[in-house]
C-alpha cells in the first residue's frame, strides 16, 4: 500500500526540504520553496528487481562488458553535432528556449527527417491539435511529398502522459517528442499541470519509459523571464541531455547549445537561420562581417572555440563622451565584469583615459563569448573606438590579458590560427610565449607581449562623412 508524503523542493537548485521556509538553505534563493507530493511504498527496497526480473548485484568493473549502442542521426548536421553525433536510444533530452524561438520547428524537422528514412516517430503536442501540427509541418516541408515520411510520422494531440506513452508503445515509436512538458499531467496527481508535483511525476515517468523501452524521449520546456528552464532544476538532473535554444526571436540566427550531455561534449553548438520554410543550417562564416578584412575602428576579429571547431567572432566597441563618475559600461554577448576589467587594464597600462567615456561592446552574429582568449580583441576594439584607429586589414587577434597588462597564452592556438588563415586573415596577433610554436607557419604571426605593444599596431583611419 502506498502513502502520499508532502515535501518541499527548491525550484532554483532542486534541494529537497522537510518543511517550508522562506529561503533555501542550499542556494540561498528567497521564495523558491514549493510543495510537491510524492508516493512512497511502505517497507524497504530489499526486494527490488531489475528490468529483466533479476535482482541486481555488484560486479567487478573488469567483468562488465562495454555498452555499444549505435546512435540515430537525425539528418540535421548542426543538430547532430550538438547531440554528439545523433540520438542515443533510451535517452531523455530536454529542449528549452524562449517562446517562438523555434523549438517545435526544430523537433518537427528532425522527426520528419527520421520518418523519411523509415524510422517510426511520434510527435505528441499538448498545446496544438493534430491538424495545427500538420499545417505547420506542411509549411516547413513545403510541397515535398514523401509516402514513407507521412506513414512513419505519427501526430497526437494529448495531455495525459499515460495515454502518450501507451500510444508510443502501440505504434512502436523509436523516438517520442513531448511538446510541451508544462501542459502534460497525470490523473492520479492532485495538482494542476505545470506545478511542481506534475512536472516531477511526468518527467520521472517519461525517463523511466525511455530507459525500459529504449525509446528516445525529447521533452520541450519553456523558459522563464530569467532565462532558466521553467520548473525545478530537478528536471535537468533527471534527463540525459539538456539543450538550450539561444538567440533573439526578432533576428534570423539561432544557436543550439548543450548545457548537459551524458553522451557527448557540452561545448558543441549548432548554428541555424530561421527562414520561411523553417530552420536552415548555416556555415560559421556568416557570423563574421562580410567586410571584416577592411580596417574599421572599434572592431576586432577573434577566433573562438565552439566545441571542436573554430568560429571567427567579430567584436565591436563604441566609445562616446559621458559623465565622469557615472560612465556606462554595457556588454552584449560577453561578460560585463570582464569588460570592466579590460577597461581598467587599458587605463592603467595602456595610457587611455576612459573614466568619462560610455563604452558599449558586443559580439556580432548573436554569439556569446565566455573564454578569456578574446580579451586582447576586446581591448583593441575599445581602444580603436576611442582613438579612431583600426587594426591592419585582415588581422585576427588572440590572447588573454592579465591585470598587469601582459598577454597570456591560450589553448588550441594552432587550430585557431589555421582557421583564421583559411578564412582569409593575412596576420594573426598571438601571445609572445606561444609564437615559437607557430614558427613553421612562416610570416603572418605577430608576437605580442603586452597591451601597450598591441596598441602601437593601431593605425589612424580617415573618418567617413
Amino acid at each position: 500500500m502506498s502513502k502520499v508524503k508532502t515535501s518541499f523542493v527548491c525550484k532554483e537548485c532542486g534541494a529537497i526540504c522537510v518543511r517550508w521556509s522562506g529561503r533555501c538553505l542550499e542556494c540561498g534563493a528567497w521564495d523558491s520553496i514549493e510543495p510537491f507530493q510524492a508516493s512512497e511504498v511502505d517497507g524497504d527496497d530489499s526486494g527490488r528487481m531489475s528490468i529483466d526480473g533479476a535482482s541486481p548485484s555488484a560486479a567487478p568493473m573488469a567483468e562488465i562488458s562495454p555498452l555499444e549502442v549505435p546512435r540515430i542521426p537525425t539528418g540535421i548536421g548542426e543538430f547532430d553535432r550538438t547531440l554528439g553525433g545523433g540520438l542515443v536510444p533510451g535517452s531523455a533530452v530536454l529542449v528549452g528556449g524562449d517562446p517562438g524561438i523555434g523549438k517545435s520547428t526544430l523537433l518537427l524537422q528532425a522527426f520528419s527527417a527520421l520518418a523519411a528514412r523509415g524510422v517510426r516517430v511520434l510527435y505528441a503536442s499538448s498545446e496544438e491539435s493534430a491538424q495545427q501540427v500538420k499545417l505547420r509541418a506542411e509549411r516547413i516541408l513545403g510541397d515535398v511529398i514523401s509516402t514513407k515520411r507521412d506513414s512513419n510520422l505519427f501526430l497526437l494531440a494529448e495531455t495525459s502522459v499515460a495515454r502518450i506513452t501507451n500510444e508510443a508503445r502501440r505504434v512502436h515509436a523509436t523516438a517520442l517528442a513531448i511538446d510541451s512538458i508544462q501542459l502534460v499531467h497525470r490523473h492520479d496527481a492532485d495538482a494542476l499541470p505545470g506545478s511542481m508535483t506534475q512536472l516531477r511525476r511526468c518527467c520521472l515517468e517519461l525517463v523511466q519509459f525511455a530507459k525500459t523501452t529504449g525509446t528516445v524521449v525529447m521533452i520541450v520546456g519553456h523558459v522563464t523571464k530569467e532565462g532558466d528552464l521553467a520548473g525545478p532544476k530537478l528536471l535537468e538532473h533527471l534527463v540525459d541531455v539538456v539543450l538550450s535554444f539561444e538567440g533573439d526571436r526578432h533576428h534570423a540566427y539561432r544557436l543550439v547549445r548543450a548545457s548537459k550531455n551524458r553522451f557527448g561534449s557540452t561545448h558543441e553548438i549548432g548554428l541555424f537561420e530561421m527562414t520561411g520554410e523553417g530552420l536552415a543550417e548555416v556555415d560559421e562564416s556568416v557570423l563574421a562581417a562580410a567586410n571584416a578584412t577592411e580596417p574599421r575602428p572599434g572592431t576586432a576579429i577573434v577566433p573562438v572555440m565552439a566545441g571542436s571547431r573554430v568560429l571567427l567572432a567579430e567584436i565591436q566597441a563604441l566609445a562616446v563622451a559621458g559623465f565622469l563618475g557615472s560612465a556606462k559600461r554595457k556588454a552584449s554577448g560577453m561578460d560585463s565584469g570582464r569588460l570592466s576589467m579590460m577597461i581598467a587594464v587599458l587605463e592603467k597600462h595602456g595610457g587611455l583615459r576612459l573614466a568619462d567615456q560610455d563604452i558599449y561592446a558586443s559580439v556580432a552574429g548573436g554569439l556569446r563569448i565566455v573564454e578569456p582568449a578574446a580579451d586582447l580583441g576586446v581591448c583593441l576594439a575599445i581602444a580603436g573606438a576611442h582613438l579612431s584607429r583600426a587594426l591592419p586589414p585582415a588581422t585576427a587577434v588572440l590572447g588573454e590579458v592579465g591585470l598587469s597588462g601582459e598577454i597570456r597564452p591560450v589553448r588550441n592556438l594552432d587550430q585557431r590560427v589555421a582557421e583564421a588563415i583559411r578564412r582569409g586573415c593575412s596576420s594573426v596577433l598571438v601571445p609572445a610565449g606561444q609564437a615559437d610554436v607557430l614558427t613553421r607557419r612562416g610570416g603572418g604571426i605577430v608576437a605580442i607581449r603586452s597591451i601597450s605593444q598591441a596598441l602601437e599596431l593601431l593605425s589612424p583611419v580617415a573618418r567617413l562623412n
